[in-house]
C-alpha cells in the first residue's frame, strides 16, 4: 500500500466523527482532528469540485497551491459580470475576463461562467436605451459574452437572483419593466442557447435551502419557463448557507428541485458562523457545530443525486480571508465560511465535505 493511500484512510478516517454527528442545531460539537496532509477534495469526489476566482488572486502563491491542490472547476467571481465587461458607453472591456478563461484552460480547470443577466446590475448605459434599441442592444449584449468563450465555459449562470428576497413573487428590474417578468428571463435563455448550444444554461439563485418560500416560488418559475419553451438546462442553487435552518431543510430542497430531472449546481457555497445583532449567545463550538451539520447534509443530499444531475460543487472561495463574508465592515476577523483558514489549513467545513465525498 502507497504513503497517498495510506495518507487517504489516514484522513478518511478522521472524518467519521464529523459524518456521525447529531444533524440538528443542538449537537454537541466533535473535536476533529486536523489531518497532517488533508487529501486533494476533488480527488474524493465524483463530480467537479469548484471555487471562484478573481485576477488578483493569480499573483498569490498560497492561494494558487491550495486551489490547484484541491479544485476541478473555477468560476469568475466578479469579472465576468457585467458591471465589469461593459463600459460606460456601451463598449466591453475583456482583459481580466479573458485572463480568467486563459487561466482556466492552462492550468486543466474547466470553467463555469456568471453572469449574462442580473437583476442588481441595472447598468446606466442600459438605463439610457429604450424601446426596440433596448431589446436589440438586450440580445446584443447576451451575444457578445457568451458568443465570446464558447467553447471554454461548459455552462452559464444565465439568469442570477430573479426571485424577490422574501420569496413573494418575483423581482421588479430594469430589465423585466423593459422585457417583461418572465419575458427577459425567456428572451436571455434564447439568446445563449444561440450563442453557445454547447453550454449548460443554468437559472440561479440564493436563500433557496434557507426560506422555503423562496425555494417553492423558485420552482414554479423554473416550471413555467420550461413550458414556454426557455432552454433552461440546469438548477443552481447558491447555498450561502444559514447555518441555523432547520435538519433536513436543506435535503428537501435539493429532492425538490431534483425532480425536473436537470443537472443541479451548487453554485457558491460558503456558511457564516456569524448571526446578525448585537449579542450571539451560542459558543465558537456551537456555531461549529451547526455549521459542519449544515454543511454535511447539503454535501449528502448532493452525493444522493443521479450522476448526471451533479454537475457540480462550487464554494465561493478558498480561504475565510478570501470570502466576500469578510469584506465589509461588520468583520471581526473571525469569521470562517470556508474550507481553509488564513494560513492554508482545512477547517472543520472542509472535513465536513471530505467526509461526505469520501465515506
Amino acid at each position: 500500500m502507497t504513503q497517498d493511500h495510506l495518507s487517504r484512510r489516514a484522513f478518511l478516517a478522521s472524518t467519521v466523527a464529523l459524518a456521525a454527528c447529531e444533524r440538528d442545531a443542538s449537537a454537541q460539537p466533535t473535536s476533529l482532528a486536523k489531518p497532517r496532509a488533508a487529501p486533494p477534495l476533488k480527488s474524493l469526489a465524483p463530480f467537479p469540485v469548484g471555487t471562484c476566482a478573481m485576477t488578483g488572486q493569480f499573483d498569490d502563491p498560497q492561494w494558487l497551491a491550495l486551489a490547484a491542490r484541491h479544485f476541478s472547476q473555477l468560476t469568475p467571481e466578479w469579472e465576468m459580470k457585467m458591471e465589469y465587461i461593459l463600459k460606460p458607453d456601451g463598449r466591453r472591456r475583456w482583459d481580466a475576463p479573458d485572463r480568467i478563461a486563459d487561466f482556466a484552460r492552462d492550468h486543466g480547470l474547466r470553467m463555469h461562467a456568471t453572469t449574462l443577466i442580473w437583476y442588481a446590475q441595472d447598468h446606466p448605459w442600459f438605463k439610457s436605451l429604450t424601446g426596440d434599441r433596448f431589446a436589440r442592444e438586450y440580445d446584443r449584449y447576451i451575444t457578445d459574452v457568451a458568443a465570446r468563450y464558447r467553447g471554454q465555459t461548459v455552462g452559464w449562470d444565465v439568469v442570477n437572483e430573479p426571485v424577490a428576497e422574501d420569496g413573494n413573487g418575483l423581482r421588479d428590474c430594469l430589465y423585466s419593466q423593459a422585457l417583461g417578468q418572465d419575458g427577459y428571463m425567456i428572451r436571455a435563455f434564447e439568446q445563449a442557447r444561440a450563442a453557445d448550444p454547447g453550454a449548460v444554461l443554468f437559472l440561479n439563485d440564493y436563500n433557496l435551502e434557507n426560506n422555503p418560500v423562496k425555494g417553492a416560488t423558485f420552482l414554479r418559475l423554473l416550471e413555467r419557463l420550461l413550458k414556454a419553451g426557455a432552454p433552461v438546462g440546469g438548477v443552481g442553487t447558491q447555498s450561502h448557507l444559514d447555518i441555523e435552518i432547520p435538519a433536513g431543510q436543506t435535503a428537501a430542497f435539493i429532492r425538490e428541485a431534483a425532480r425536473f430531472g436537470l443537472p443541479i449546481h451548487v453554485s457558491e457555497l460558503d456558511a457564516s458562523l456569524r448571526r446578525d445583532g448585537p449579542f450571539d449567545p451560542r459558543s465558537p463550538s456551537q456555531r461549529r457545530a451547526q455549521q459542519t451539520a449544515r454543511v454535511a447534509e447539503l454535501a449528502e443530499a448532493f452525493m444522493a443525486l443521479p450522476d448526471a444531475q451533479r454537475y457540480a460543487f462550487t464554494v465561493w472561495g478558498v480561504r475565510d480571508t478570501d470570502s466576500w463574508r469578510r469584506r465589509d465592515d461588520r468583520d471581526d476577523g473571525r469569521d470562517s465560511p470556508l474550507l481553509f483558514d488564513p494560513a492554508g489549513e482545512p477547517t472543520p467545513m472542509f472535513n465536513a465535505l471530505a467526509g461526505a465525498f469520501g465515506g
